[in-house]
């Protein structure tokens, strides 16, 4: 009886035993599958060939080198074409705003933040100019109406303010800077999503910190 009862709880232990042995070996070859020497699917794809530049040879890249490449490049697209020769056509319009507040401002603010923004403008109009002529691009563009732009004023609104004095002139000037940096925070965000090239990414970056800083200024001073 002993002996038969043992035979009994043997049996009925084996198949947690066997479970756990199963368990164990799924776990090996789980681990086996997730090495470290395990490569990702682009790596071990076929080859890519590579076109070379005028002048030079086609090469023949691994897949995973062809990746990383794609990763690095930063050749301008037409977003940031477009960007840089819109910017320069919107800053050049700031630039012929602020060069009115010497002489019909009245607030010492709003002559002070005049001479920021053309300090700070007219140096980005210079890099821009010079990025596209960098990559072989014409400033201008035939076939776009910057008078769309955001936030650009239009000719009655510049008479207005070429002819507005004092307080007034103060007050006009901060309305359409305010709007013009507006616009322009808005050309900056829309090349950051669909631009490639890095340089422009920064100086959209740098649009967005210095006109948002300036916007919060003049509301202040409205």
């Amino acid at each position: 009886m002993k002996g038969s009862r043992a035979a009994v709880v043997l049996l009925r232990r084996a198949p947690v035993a066997t479970a756990a042995l199963v368990a164990v070996a799924a776990l090996t070859l789980g681990g086996c599958d997730s090495g470290s020497d395990a490569k990702p699917a682009s790596a071990t794809g076929p080859s890519v060939l590579v076109p070379g530049k005028p002048g030079e040879a086609n090469r023949t890249l691994s897949a995973e080198d062809a990746e990383e490449q794609r990763a690095d490049d930063d050749t301008p697209n037409s977003a940031d074409v477009t960007y840089a020769r819109m910017m320069i056509e919107h800053h050049t319009q700031a630039l012929d705003m602020t060069e009115l507040a010497p002489k019909r401002a009245e607030s010492a603010k709003v002559k002070a933040l005049a001479e920021r923004i053309s300090a700070s403008q007219g140096p980005e109009i210079a890099a821009m100019r010079a990025w596209l002529k960098e990559y072989g691009e014409s400033e201008k563009s035939e076939d776009h109406d910057h008078a769309t732009m955001p936030g650009m004023a239009t000719e009655t609104q510049l008479d207005n303010l070429r002819a507005a004095r004092g307080k007034a002139f103060d007050q006009l000037f901060l309305t359409l800077m305010t709007t013009h940096h507006q616009g322009a925070i808005t050309m900056a965000t829309e090349v950051k999503g669909q631009g490639n090239n890095v340089r422009i990414e920064e100086m959209a970056d740098d649009v967005v910190a210095q006109q948002t800083s300036e916007i919060n200024r003049m509301r202040d001073m409205l």
